[in-house]
Order: C-alpha cells, then structure tokens, then sequence
C-alpha cells in the first residue's frame, strides 16, 4: 500500500514522524538518508533534516533501499505486534469466560500495562471492553436470527441474563426482543417537520432518538421498525423534536440530545469519534480510521460513517475526502455543504 492509498501524503506524514505520533506505526516507515536506518513514525530519537528523510510504504521497501532498522524503536516489531493481536483477538472470541488482561499478556510476551496499551492503541477499545462488546454482538446476532433470547444471551457467554441487561444498557436501545422482532413492543413517536434543508424525518423511542433524517416518510420508518407501535407526534416527544429542529437549523455542539442508537463495537467506536469533532471543522476518513486506533481500516470507517441512522446528530457531514472534496452524503451534497457552511459561520460555534 502506498502512502496514497493509506490516505497520506508526505506532508502528513511528516507531520506525524514530528508529533512522535504512534498511531501512524505501521502505516508507513522514515528512511533518514543521512544515518542508513529507518524508523517508525514516532521513534524517539532526534528528529531528522527534512530533506534527509525519505517514506516508505513497508520495511521492506525500506531495506530493498539499503536502509537498515532502528535498534532504538524496533519498527520490525510492528509485525510481532500485530501478531500478538491477531492472537490475542482469537483467544477472546473462542473463550467462554473473557481472558484476563494477564492472561493474555503472557500469551503474547509482554507486561500487562504494554499490553493494554497496544491493544486500544489498535482497536480503540480495552480487551475487556472489545470482550463485552463481542458477547453483545453475538446476542444481538443470535437474537436477530430467530433465536429464544434467553438462549442467545447464554450462548453470547453471559453468566445471567441480568449481566446482560447490564453490559447493554445505553448500548443496545432497544430491547433483546426488539431486536429479534422488527421493533415488537416499542412505541416509537415520529414526525416529518419542515426545515430550511427539506422535510425532516424524527423518530424516537424512550430513550432517544432512534431515526433523523431528509426526504423520507412513515413508510420508510415502517420498513425500519415494521413491528414497532408507531405513534404520530406526543407531548414529551415534541419538546425533544423541537431541540432537534433547532439542532439542524443551527448546527453545533448537539452531543446533549440523547440517541438510541445500535451498531456494532467499531461503528460506535467511529460513531463517538464524528461527535468529537467540533462544529464548523472536519475530518477525513482517513483521519477517523487514525482516531480510533484502526489506521488501516480507512474503507470500513466510511462503511460506519455511512451506516449511521441519525443524520447531523452523529455528524457525519463533518468526513471528508482526503483531497479536500466533499465526498459522498446519504441526502445529497447540498445539504452537506450548507451544514458545514452554517457551523462555519456560526459566531459561537462549539
């Protein structure tokens, strides 16, 4: 893979060697000229004249250059590390109990605390976290197959079902059931506003808001929720729609508004990551992909940016291309460009 199609350019990438940036380990190695050695973009070492260094896609692009590695940063290493991974990630899944943090250290050969930081540095999330969130998913999974849920959330690996209520709560929304039946037994209360970007599609269940989004109807939201009770309007509902009317009308900071909101644990990593960015900046896919640990998965952060249900909310009109143009938008490259323009020239944008 070359710098380009890693989503970098030499600029960028020099500006990662300077800020000893460890998530760019990996996705491309510093060949300084001057010393006949490479390194990892955040080696330690003095930095180099710019105009001795050279990048290098892979080590051994590196090494086919006469270059030799670092024995202060190791670049050689990153393979071992993402062996490690690779191991580690395969004991989680196949296990019945989620490993301990020690017990996974010694499978790799290395000190728990390096090991906890590699890991997030890699996947964005701690191995008992990743753990429980790779139980839900498989419940979830079992669940939208047909599967008796209390069954599902056993074979998921939760000791009780009550451990499972507990590590979904604020994750899944709505309930196991709802999962496995289109939305059976929720009530969620919508309606279609009018707005200075077009008509406007709010849904939400009890907890948040679940559907936002332009030109769609109640049909759309049936085909989403074709079991769920639908309920046209309400009290309490019209006073969360207005914030999120004014939310779109001024977009900024909107991260109060609660969200029912399910995906799994690497789009809600990307997720999180679209509410860190402040109103009136942006992002490239690639940068998100860099953000949350998986510099590597620049297409999949797109997928996650794609997949999210509830436009402007999850700002996902804040990505980017990596060459500066707008790129793709689910409701059209008008509406993108006007919400980045209003956060633009908001005069107390957050």
């Amino acid at each position: 893979m070359s710098l380009a199609e890693a989503g970098l350019n030499e600029e960028r990438a020099w500006q990662a060697v300077l800020e000893r940036d460890r998530k760019f380990d990996g996705r491309f190695v510093t060949g300084v000229l001057s010393t006949g050695i490479y390194c990892r973009p955040s080696c330690s070492a003095r930095h180099p004249r710019r105009e001795n260094v050279r990048f290098f896609e892979e080590a051994r692009a590196a090494e086919a250059a006469g270059l030799r590695p670092c024995l202060r940063c190791r670049p050689g290493d990153v393979s071992r590390d993402e062996e490690a991974l690779r191991v580690a990630i395969g004991r989680i899944k196949e296990a019945e109990q989620a490993p301990s943090l020690e017990e996974l250290a010694e499978l790799t050969g290395y000190s728990p605390t390096h090991f906890q930081r590699l890991f997030k540095r890699a996947v964005g999330l701690s191995p008992a976290v990743y753990a429980r969130a790779l139980k839900l998913r498989r419940a979830g999974d079992a669940m939208s197959g047909g599967a008796n849920v209390t069954e599902a959330i056993y074979d998921a690996g939760f000791g009780a079902s009550s451990r499972f209520y507990e590590a979904s709560e604020g994750k899944l929304g709505m309930s196991p059931s709802a999962w496995r039946d289109g939305g059976k037994g929720v009530t969620i209360h919508w309606a279609v506003v009018p707005t200075s970007l077009g008509e406007m599609l709010v849904a939400a269940t009890g907890k948040g808001v679940c559907r936002l989004s332009f030109a769609e109807a109640l049909e759309d939201l049936v085909a989403r929720f074709p079991k769920a009770t639908l309920v046209e309007g309400g009290e309490e509902f019209a006073g969360l729609l207005r914030r999120v009317v004014a939310a779109v009308e001024q977009p900024g900071d909107s991260r109060s508004i609660p969200l029912d909101v399910q995906g799994t644990a690497f789009q809600e990593a990307v997720w999180q990551e679209l509410q860190r960015i402040p109103a009136g900046e942006t992002r490239t896919y690639a940068q998100i992909a860099a953000a949350i640990g998986k510099p590597a998965a620049v297409r999949a952060a797109g997928s996650a940016n794609g997949a999210n249900n509830v436009a402007v909310l999850i700002p996902c009109h804040r990505v980017i291309r990596s060459d500066g143009s707008l790129g793709g938008y689910a409701y059209g490259e008008a509406i993108k460009r006007e919400l980045l323009k209003r956060e633009r020239e908001a005069p107390d944008r957050g």
